[in-house]
């Protein structure tokens, strides 16, 4: 892939800095707040530097599918609440346990598909198979799972487009329909 270049964007709850080519070939500003697939799944990033055309791109950390849209920040608002309450059940079960483990934060991937502990410190080795417990019992609870393919791909090829409507795209796609009472629907 050469003469496209690619973005770097600040993403994870961590801050990490990766390279990433844009899946449709748009340049986006510095600045703008974007969703990128990375290997762990979707998350929302930030452009730090635009493409130079003349760079090569020889390994990414991912794409960036697109800008961020209103739906997208309803999604992140929602995705916020339920990392704060997966935090406090963390919380809870730790003490519960009496797990000296001390838990400094919680990210919940924007497809829905992770929910990632971080802890302070060595962590005791019991404190892997609670947090994952709770991370499949959290995901379950919350249905954020049935939303990731929606969230991805659409309905289809020109969903959220006028194309689509009455032809069995958007206006009669119930994963569309759920999925945009809950936020999540993309637009093209």
């Amino acid at each position: 892939m050469t003469g496209m270049g690619y973005h770097l964007v600040r993403y994870s709850l961590l801050g990490q800095v990766g390279r990433f080519v844009s899946a449709d070939s748009t340049r986006y500003t510095r600045r703008s707040r974007v969703i990128v697939r990375s290997v762990r799944g979707l998350e929302i990033g930030e452009v730090l530097a635009e493409p130079d055309p003349n760079d090569t791109v020889v390994d990414s950390q991912g794409q960036i599918l697109r800008r961020m849209t209103i739906e997208d920040e309803l999604l992140e608002a929602r995705l916020e609440k339920h990392r704060h309450e997966a935090f406090k059940a963390c919380s809870a079960i730790l003490s519960e346990h009496q797990v000296p483990a001390a838990l400094v934060d919680v990210e919940h991937l924007f497809d829905g598909k992770g929910l990632f502990f971080y802890f302070l410190g060595d962590v005791p080795p019991e404190v892997e198979h609670l947090t994952q417990q709770l991370a499949e019992t959290y995901e379950t609870t919350i249905e954020f799972r049935q939303f990731a393919k929606t969230l991805e791909e659409g309905c289809g090829p020109g969903c959220g487009t006028e194309e689509a409507k009455g032809q069995g795209g958007c206006d009669n796609c119930t994963s569309c329909a759920v999925a945009a009472a809950c936020g999540t629907q993309k637009k093209k």
